[in-house]
């Protein structure tokens, strides 16, 4: 059985139509439950990781995650790859409707080396553990000038089973207007694709830049684990 479904599968024109709508799109039950367990049994494998970061140290919240180190594991390697070229179509389209001069390329192998090239050479897919009380704040994970607009990330435990408590927010600030809270608590196994930094949004005038931050909220039982893709890499 394999680790994850067929992502050529999965109704890509329907992903897209939901992206330039919100800013972010689910995919239900793309990683099977084995491959999730696994994941986690794997947190433990210090040669997995180049880097451990203790969030209430830095003021991130509450709660650890670890960086992988290249070569990645093939289920992520396999995911970051299949699902890139996917979105840089929208992104393409986001950058074209908001007028700014840049193309993002067709293949993941490209992208990485435009941010080899910019001396963006870690990399930034990251698993976060969070225990009772854990939380992390809104943010954005950009990691150099070179970024690609949207990330993934993988849910590995099932809410109110593992977990309560946790929901994953989106915050998006609407120009001239107050901001939007968006809450969601995806299953086990599910993807959610979302806006890294900012997303178009159609206004009277045109299109204008709405800035988006991502954050956890407070688990108030259980442990709660997930996996962060980020498609660019990090400063070396």
């Amino acid at each position: 059985m394999a680790d994850y479904k067929n992502l050529e599968t999965i109704d890509w024109d329907t992903v897209t139509e939901k992206m330039h709508e919100t800013g972010y799109c689910l995919l239900p039950k793309i990683v099977n439950d084995d491959a999730c367990n696994q994941l986690i049994q794997d947190y433990g494998k210090a040669a997995f990781y180049r880097k451990t970061i203790l969030m209430e140290r830095y003021r991130f919240g509450l709660g650890e995650y670890k960086y992988f180190q290249y070569p990645l594991p093939e289920l992520i390697q396999s995911i970051r790859e299949g699902i890139y070229p996917k979105l840089a179509l929208i992104a393409n389209k986001w950058m074209q409707v908001l007028h700014i001069d840049k193309t993002f390329p067709d293949s993941f192998s490209e992208l990485q080396k435009l941010c080899h090239d910019n001396n963006q050479t870690k990399p930034t897919v990251l698993i976060l553990k969070y225990g009772k009380g854990g939380f992390n704040t809104l943010h954005q994970d950009l990691y150099g000038e070179i970024f690609f607009p949207m990330q993934l990330v993988l849910f590995l435990n099932e809410p109110e089973v593992d977990y309560k408590g946790g929901e994953f927010v989106l915050i998006q600030q609407t120009l001239r207007a107050q901001s939007k809270a968006i809450v969601l608590k995806p299953k086990k196994g599910d993807i959610l694709i979302f806006t890294t930094n900012y997303r178009p949004v159609k206004g009277s005038k045109g299109y204008y830049r709405a800035n988006m931050k991502h954050g956890v909220s407070e688990v108030h039982e259980g442990n709660r684990c997930t996996l962060g893709i980020i498609f660019h890499d990090a400063l070396s």
